[in-house]
């Protein structure tokens, strides 16, 4: 099996990925126009010098601070990321207008000001063409490995390699950073790896060049070109680059590795865990969640716990709020009286007192019109233009740039998150912003709404989690339209796609992307396939154990609802048993996809999760409706030296194999539209 832990050799590699030496300050990987004059690294006549080292012994990773400024007073301020156990390094910058003052060292990446000489300052020429990176990484025959994220449609997590033999540019729609292209990219070379990922929220553009030796790497935001006005400052996206030897497999697990130790949240101040949902969907028969009440809410859950399904997180989304009915209409975040007459602390007191996180859904960034924001503080509201119109007219932007504004949001979702004991803040994102951005932009101050909004965004979170100690964040845009690695450093996508909760090829093919790039997700256990084993328009199936086999991620929802039969909670107990079990796998082992998932249900589905170092792991196969092949052979990632015991999870059956066969071709046979999971071990270990 593959040593998936950083080596020597790994980590010699840095040199070659934008690696900081602590002298060459053009070396530094940025490259910006100013003033009409080009510039690469911090230039000489920025007077640059390395302004703070941090160590974070606690977390592994130190952290270099470079400033420069110009004689006019824009300022440059980079942060450059190493760590200790992985091959990682990353790059992220700050552009100021400072003023004509001293130079007063930086320490934090929440820039703090030095002091400016308000009658010295003026704004700063044009910055524009500001691109992290925009250096050569060595290696031969390179070939990028990329995809086009969510595109809320079933063509959507589709993963390609081409040859890196012309320029490749990529950047996603609408402002928002996973629709259409993926910020996730692994650069394969016959010597190494490189995985490339691009931290920006909204519009970024990412290229690879061609050049003698090798590509040459950029990163941007994708529309700036402005100058700054008296103490302004800009961050640019944060640009992640891992480094390996040995292969696809071996680069894919030393990134799931690096994502849970330093990346994937914590939750209650712990690693994250397998995560169990229950919620109570379309309630009364109401849309979403507009039916939720004080009283039901209550009684639903002392009903999963009376018969024996017990939730990790009870999940209350949109339509808490007032909303006459109708959870599209945002602007209102207070509990709905009517059914809340006094808030939602009871339903968060009954969850605490049951070791139940309550989940509350947030969608503040898309504002309906007459809505309380609308009506209240329409300077906070960002009205896009008819002309080029990418949203219905009813819904406008919430504008985070602006100082006040923010502050509200703060201080509104830090009251309700206290007062009704919420556990995991879920915010989502039914908008398309880029043209409501450019349409507030001021003339030569091109992509400054954006920038703004993008770093109060992510202050917003920032400030939530600081105030509320083991908060967890959830991630949603129209599913998962938003889940760059700057977003992920502090949430996680429970909700990664609004398409095919129940079409089980489709699922497979967005698991198959998930596992690899975004390694903590939930899925949902459903069937939308029909008698025939076609994915029909409204064709719904009761659950069953297909549905648990093809929903098998590190969180799960049961769509088992509290009134259903005590036949469908005998299923549900059984077979969430099983998916926990196989879940600590799914965090604590590498992923080894076994088929390829071209989203047909005429294909069998398999993967393999391997802790090595403990030797054990499972195993997954799923025959589909219409696979016709009686047996599927696979070929697991083992020690061909060892004997292992294998477990069927479902039966208990236990079996001896020898590693040589699990690793030459080991067959499995079982009926259409079914799966099987075998857990196994070294034989002879505990």
């Amino acid at each position: 099996m593959d040593n998936i832990a950083a080596t020597k050799d790994d980590f010699s590699l840095n040199e070659n990925v934008f690696r900081f030496d602590g002298r060459d300050f053009s070396s530094v990987p940025i490259s910006f126009t100013y003033n009409g004059t080009d510039f690469r690294g911090i230039p000489e006549l920025f007077s640059p010098a390395v302004t703070e080292i941090r160590a974070d012994l606690g977390a592994g990773k130190k952290t270099t601070v470079i400033s420069g400024r110009s004689e006019d007073g824009l300022e440059v301020v980079a942060h450059f990321n190493e760590y200790d156990n992985f091959p990682v390094c990353e790059w992220l910058f700050f552009f100021s207008n400072a003023g004509q003052v001293k130079h007063k060292p930086f320490g934090g990446e929440e820039i703090q000001l030095s002091a400016i000489d308000a009658d010295a300052a003026e704004n700063t020429g044009i910055l524009e063409n500001i691109k992290v990176g925009d250096r050569v990484i060595k290696g031969s025959n390179p070939v990028l490995y990329h995809g086009n994220g969510d595109t809320c449609t079933d063509e959507g997590y589709e993963m390609t390699k081409d040859p890196v033999d012309r320029e490749l540019v990529y950047a996603p729609l609408f402002g928002v950073s996973c629709c259409g292209a993926s910020p996730y990219f692994r650069l394969i070379f016959d010597e190494w790896c490189v995985n490339v990922a691009v931290g920006w929220p909204g519009g970024w553009e990412a290229g690879f060049t061609p050049e003698e030796g090798g590509v040459r790497v950029y990163a941007k935001q994708k529309n700036f070109r402005a100058y700054l006005k008296p103490g302004e400052t800009v961050r640019t996206p944060r640009l992640t680059l891992m480094c390996s030897v040995g292969g696809e497999d071996r680069s894919r697990n030393m990134w799931r590795r690096w994502m849970f130790a330093h990346i994937v949240p914590k939750f209650e101040e712990r690693p994250i865990r397998p995560l169990h949902c229950l919620h109570t969907w379309m309630i009364d028969g109401k849309e979403e969640f507009t039916g939720v009440t004080e009283k039901n809410q209550l009684f639903a859950i002392d009903e999963y716990l009376r018969k024996g399904l017990r939730p990790d997180v009870w999940w209350i989304d949109a339509g808490w709020y007032p909303c006459d009915g109708h959870w599209v209409v945002t602007g209102n975040w207070w509990p709905n009286p009517e059914n809340f007459p006094d808030g939602l602390a009871k339903v968060g007191e009954k969850c605490n007192e049951n070791g139940i996180a309550l989940l509350l859904w947030f969608e503040l960034e898309r504002v309906h019109v007459d809505t309380w924001l609308d009506k209240n503080h329409p300077e906070w509201i960002i009205r896009e233009p008819d002309e080029g119109r990418m949203n219905v007219p009813s819904f406008n932007l919430l504008n985070l740039g602006d100082p006040e504004c923010l502050n509200w949001a703060i201080e509104t979702i830090d009251g309700i998150i206290k007062e009704a004991g919420v556990k995991i803040y879920r915010q989502d994102f039914n908008f398309a912003p880029a043209n409501a951005w450019r349409s507030k932009d001021e003339k030569d101050r091109d992509g400054m709404t954006e920038n703004a909004h993008i770093v109060g965004y992510l202050k917003l979170w920032d400030s939530l989690l600081e105030r509320n100690p083991g908060l967890l964040i959830d991630s949603c845009s129209s599913g998962g339209r938003r889940n760059d690695l700057e977003t992920m450093r502090r949430a996680v996508p429970f909700h990664y796609t609004d398409v095919g909760y129940g079409v089980h090829p489709v699922k497979q093919k967005q698991h198959r992307m998930m596992f690899e790039w975004i390694p903590y997700f939930r899925a949902h256990a459903q069937n939308w396939d029909d008698e025939n084993g076609d994915y029909t328009p409204g064709a719904h199936r009761p659950i069953d154990e297909f549905a648990y086999h093809c929903a098998m991620a590190p969180a799960l929802t049961s769509m088992i609802e509290y009134y259903d039969s005590e036949e469908l909670f005998s299923l549900g107990i059984k077979m969430t048993k099983l998916w926990r079990r196989a879940a600590a796998y799914m965090i604590a082992g590498d992923y080894y996809p076994l088929t390829e998932c071209r989203k047909s249900n005429e294909d069998y589905y398999a993967m393999q999760f391997a802790r090595p170092e403990e030797g054990d792991g499972f195993v997954q196969v799923v025959r589909n409706t219409k696979a016709e092949a009686e047996e599927f052979t696979l070929k697991l990632n083992v020690d061909a030296d060892a004997v292992y015991t294998l477990e069927d999870g479902e039966t208990g059956e236990r079996f001896n194999v020898n590693g040589e066969d699990l690793k030459n071709g080991f067959s499995v046979d079982i009926p259409k539209r079914s799966g099987i999971l075998l857990f196994y071990k070294k034989a002879g270990e505990q």
